[in-house]
């Protein structure tokens, strides 16, 4: 059974799950109930039972039961075969340490209203590509995503908007973008987590940025496509995202960066034991009923994305 109760929902957004996400508070008990015991039928799978880690995939997916099913399948399946991002996820190693002081990937403080979506805020160019690599960076962003998952009740229930800032992106950057990568991301953000991607702004794009983003569009479904737009400035995100919510930075009024950094360091240093626990989960594909999934069969791209040169 769950360890811990269900945290209760804010009045707005106890609207907003019933409104949109179907969700009946008299049957969320029997809905987890029946999504723990199919988790235990699952021969090849090792996963999370507790109510608030659970309830994440029933909203993502509108309380579809066999939608949440698929989803908490994909997503622990995507953490077994990427490696790279989801092993050595201690917050306190050197490396890690030293990543999350960069910043890169913050959930914003403010909401637009209380039964707003989370913003996040990715800033590829907050490294040194000489240093590190886009997976280093990224393997803290999924650490961030967890914990938010356990305790952001706006971005289970409302969804996420992302703001990507390319300022500071250089050809070192964009050439650790190649495709493999580019897909094992948009399938991590798109197809494994249980939040609503309510859209994703970019601003301050190099002119370099466009095939890394021609590509990255061609691994999104269409819904997604639908809801990713390029600012040629601030004052055009601005007319979509209101200013007040960006950092100080951005002449917003969510704190300063170093600020937001501090707490989420701290936050992810709060949360080592469950890193550290997360090795224990995911999937077995020997054990998988039917035809077992592979890196190639996951990930496998056509001659048509080579190695993308830059000139």
């Amino acid at each position: 059974m769950s360890t811990l109760p269900l945290r209760p929902l804010s009045g707005q957004l106890q609207k907003v799950a019933r409104e949109q996400l179907f969700e009946d508070p008299a049957n969320i008990q029997e809905n987890l109930n029946a999504f723990r015991e199919w988790i235990k039928k699952s021969p090849h799978l090792k996963s999370r039972n507790d109510d608030q880690f659970l309830v994440s995939f029933l909203r993502g997916c509108k309380y579809s039961l066999e939608r949440a099913k698929q989803k908490l399948d994909m997503y622990y399946t995507l953490r077994t075969h990427i490696p790279e991002l989801f092993a050595d996820r201690d917050p306190t190693s050197e490396k890690n340490q030293t990543v999350i002081k960069l910043g890169a990937a913050l959930p914003l403080p403010i909401t637009d209203s209380p039964d707003s979506p989370r913003l996040m805020l990715m800033r590829p160019g907050a490294f040194d590509a000489t240093k590190f690599t886009m997976q280093d960076v990224m393997k803290i962003s999924t650490m961030v995503m967890d914990i938010s998952m356990q305790e952001d009740d706006n971005m289970t229930v409302a969804g996420q908007i992302g703001i990507v800032d390319l300022a500071n992106v250089t050809l070192a950057h964009l050439i650790q973008m190649q495709p493999a990568f580019i897909k094992k991301m948009t399938m991590m953000w798109q197809d494994g987590l249980p939040i609503r991607q309510k859209g994703v702004h970019y601003i301050n794009t190099p002119k370099s940025f466009e095939q890394v983003f021609n590509i990255i569009k061609s691994f999104m479904n269409e819904k997604m496509r639908s809801r990713v737009y390029v600012h040629s400035s601030l004052d055009s995100l601005y007319k979509v995202v209101p200013r007040r919510l960006m950092p100080s930075e951005y002449e917003g009024e969510a704190g300063s960066l170093q600020s937001l950094v501090e707490k989420w360091e701290k936050k992810l240093h709060s949360y080592r034991d469950y890193f550290v626990e997360d090795i224990k989960f995911g999937v077995d594909e020997k054990k998988r009923p039917g035809r077992p999934k592979n890196p190639d069969s996951l990930f496998g791209i056509d001659g048509t994305f080579r190695q993308l040169q830059f000139d």
